[in-house]
């Protein structure tokens, strides 16, 4: 497979890796990205964690809590950052995450056809053609979660105005502010530290073992002198690191390092005598995986006094 300048782009940008070593890496995978990655990460090369595209869309993640027990989190995407920061394109991504929360749709195409709540004459999607309208940019309901809780408390958290939502689900027998504020805290962990699951129990044998290949590869590259029972216990305790790296309640609590979210989780459940437990959290970050189109500012602005 003919391997292009945009794909070596595409791989040095989700990796951080150099040209030649992305050419290289690709050529090795013919073409394939996400092998490419794997055989970065193997050599040690790659500096990113996740085979996760570039972050470059705009516009805004909302959450809308109904209740203590009900709340539903939205990204609604613009063309420009301008339009993210105005009022009435904020207030109108406020008003799809009530929709969000007050709906029994499970996916988006159900969702864009139900009624819209602020005029059942028409559909969300009318409202969204006509919010295009009004603002001058295309504008796009990607994505939304809602969340109830059947014995607990739904909490939520927005982090740089919008840039990443969270909600977390807690299992609880006693909601009190104490136990709320546990569940804020939570939330603020999961939008800095970005964790993949919230324990070990959800990560699949299959996974563990792809990672574990991996690792085995990338000890072996960098210590081609070592017998095979060292490079074994190696490989046992960098699967560890990393597997506690994506679970959230393995991580180190980020307001109290010396102990971990489980343990501080525990001990908001001891001193409040609440069973509490998270059981589940959804993390939106704005433009999470989109390509963005690159413009060249001069040229768009002579375009335009050309028009």
């Amino acid at each position: 497979m003919a391997i292009t300048a945009g794909m070596v782009k595409d791989l040095r940008e989700r990796t951080g890796a150099g040209m030649m070593d992305c050419k290289k890496a690709l050529t090795e995978a013919d073409g394939d990205m996400d092998r490419a990655i794997d055989v970065l990460r193997e050599k040690g090369l790659s500096k990113a964690a996740k085979k996760a595209g570039r972050i470059a869309a705009e516009g805004i993640v909302a959450v809308y809590n109904d209740s203590d027990a009900v709340a539903a989190i939205v990204e609604v995407n613009s063309e420009t950052d301008f339009v993210a920061k105005n009022e009435k394109f904020q207030a109108y991504v406020s008003a799809v995450a009530e929709q969000a929360c007050k709906s029994s749709a499970t996916d988006l195409d159900a969702f864009l056809a139900e009624p819209s709540i602020g005029d059942a004459s028409k559909t969300v999607a009318d409202e969204l053609n006509a919010q295009i309208a009004v603002i001058g940019e295309n504008l796009k309901i990607r994505r939304f979660q809602k969340m109830e809780a059947a014995n607990g408390v739904i909490t939520s958290y927005i982090h740089m105005g919008g840039k990443i939502g969270v909600l977390v689900e807690l299992a609880t027998d006693v909601v009190n502010e104490n136990i709320k504020e546990c569940g804020r805290n939570i939330a603020m962990q999961i939008a800095a530290i970005s964790p993949l699951h919230v324990d070990q129990s959800e990560i699949s044998e299959e996974y563990k073992e792809s990672e574990r290949q991996i690792l085995k590869q990338q000890a072996m590259n960098e210590n081609p002198d070592k017998p095979e029972n060292i490079i074994e216990k190696m490989i046992i305790g960098r699967l560890n690191k990393q597997m506690k790296e994506i679970c959230l309640l393995d991580q180190a609590y980020v307001k109290d390092s010396d102990m971990s979210v489980k343990q501080y989780v525990a001990s908001v459940g001891k001193a409040e005598g609440a069973n509490l437990s998270v059981v589940r959290f959804v993390r939106f970050e704005t433009g999470e995986g989109i390509e963005k189109k690159e413009e060249n500012f001069a040229e768009e602005v002579a375009k335009q006094m050309g028009n």
